[in-house]
């Protein structure tokens, strides 16, 4: 499978539990915080829920 580069670029403070939680199990800790995962469904749909604090590259 293709891989994918999420950067966290936003802060989490005044974000939802659910969104905090949802970076943390991407695993971004601070800001321009850069981690590789798979392209997967599970993934993409996190990457999603937190489209406006991350970026995304292929």
């Amino acid at each position: 499978m293709a891989k994918i580069k999420v950067t966290q670029v936003r802060s989490k403070i005044k974000c939802t539990e659910t969104q905090k939680r949802t970076l943390a199990a991407l695993g971004l800790r601070r800001i321009n915080a850069t981690v590789e995962h798979e392209d997967s469904p599970v993934i993409l749909g996190m990457v999603e829920k937190v489209r406006h604090l991350v970026s995304v590259e292929k």
